[in-house]
């Protein structure tokens, strides 16, 4: 276990609490992250409230950068600090269960305004663990099935129907399977959700029990007979790039990178994407207000306009193509009918509503890994 000394030097803060007007926020996440903090949130934050000053510092990507968070927590608990020296933190969705049952985060979501306007079910739940209050989403990264019409007018609308397509339309669905980017893995949990025998709420939502991993043989059977009918891809980047050249007519990609694609040219204008039934997982990045934040009113105001319906609309849907982490509905005013149809005409905000899913928790993800690795894979 680091020392605190150790973690406040991995994190690049000093010991000691932020002075009453400066506002930590850590975030987790590519550096996109940091400056959104830095170049655009701060500098609203500050000028809305004069005085305050928004200091920013980012962990990392991935797991790691959320790990080094939480043991940040968890080295100011043990210490016995009064007050911590973070104000807000944004975390994978991953730890924010892990935190919520340790103690570390104050339950705030009720206490403004924005809090009314979620609606997703990973707002209440994470990973099988119950959030609800403790957490608001800054964005949802949803995977969706891309296909292009020019090849496919009548697209599936379900994984049943995609099932039957694919065998009747050899190598004309592409993805990734496991290992080259989370995209190929939702569409294999999507498939787990779709055709097995078990409970989906329960893999979603927990508890863990053995005896729901043995309900899956005969969905993996079907998706390794899937699979020899359809084109394995490289990775994320290789079902888009397949895509873009029409070598395949279909495959999961994530919504974000698709529209940035369309964006930068490198994907056809006239792509289109679907959310096939019973759905498909995302994930959210989620903002957090440590328990013994320094400046909880403070925390409490920034989270608030972060997730207002205005700078969701500029800053999470015209900057990054991520799905808002309130509900759509409340974003739409805020939007320009452009934008707006852009990233809601092909997946509305009720089809992420009905179909936008969560990963399994962490003991079913894995089981399914591994059963995709002996049953499909081999």
């Amino acid at each position: 276990m680091k020392t605190l000394f150790n973690a406040a030097l991995a994190l690049g803060l000093a010991a000691t609490p932020a002075a009453a007007a400066e506002l930590t926020v850590v975030t987790a996440g590519d550096q996109n992250m940091v400056e959104y903090v830095s170049e655009y949130l701060g500098p609203l934050f500050e000028k809305e409230n004069p005085g305050a000053k928004v200091r920013v510092v980012g962990t990392g990507p991935g797991d790691a950068g959320s790990q080094k968070i939480l043991e940040r927590f968890e080295a100011q608990a043990k210490a016995g600090s009064a007050k911590w020296d973070v104000d807000v933190a944004v975390v994978h969705e991953k730890f924010a269960g892990p935190m919520v049952e340790a103690g570390y985060l104050e339950a705030y979501r009720d206490k403004i305004p924005s809090g009314k306007l979620v609606t997703r079910g990973n707002a209440d739940m994470a990973l099988g663990t119950r959030v609800s209050g403790y957490v608001m989403p800054m964005f949802n990264s949803q995977t969706a099935l891309a296909y292009n019409p020019n090849l496919l007018a009548n697209p599936p609308k379900s994984y049943a129907e995609l099932a039957e397509w694919a065998k009747a339309n050899p190598k004309q669905f592409g993805y990734n399977g496991i290992k080259g980017g989370a995209s190929g893995v939702s569409f294999v949990m999507g498939w787990v959700y779709a055709f097995g025998e078990g409970d989906a709420g329960k893999l979603q939502n927990g508890p863990f029990e053995e005896a729901e991993t043995k309900k899956w043989d005969k969905a993996l059977a079907s998706l390794k007979d899937f699979t020899r009918h359809a084109t394995l891809t490289p990775g994320n980047a290789g079902t888009l790039d397949l895509l873009s050249r029409g070598e395949i007519a279909m495959g999961p990609v994530w919504v974000d990178m698709f529209y940035s694609w369309q964006a930068d040219g490198r994907l056809p204008p006239d792509l289109k994407l679907i959310l096939p039934e019973p759905g498909m997982p995302g994930q959210p990045m989620h903002y957090v207000v440590p328990a013994k934040s320094p400046n909880r009113e403070l925390a409490e105001k920034f989270v608030a306009m972060a997730t207002s319906p205005k700078i969701q609309a500029e800053g999470i849907v015209k900057r990054f193509n991520w799905y808002p982490g309130i509900d759509a509905q409340h974003v739409q005013a805020e939007l320009d009918d452009a934008t707006w149809n852009k990233l809601f005409k092909d997946i509305t905000p009720e089809d992420l509503a009905k179909n936008g899913k969560p990963f399994p928790i962490a003991p079913y993800n894995n089981a399914i890994l591994e059963a995709y690795e002996r049953q499909v894979s081999n």
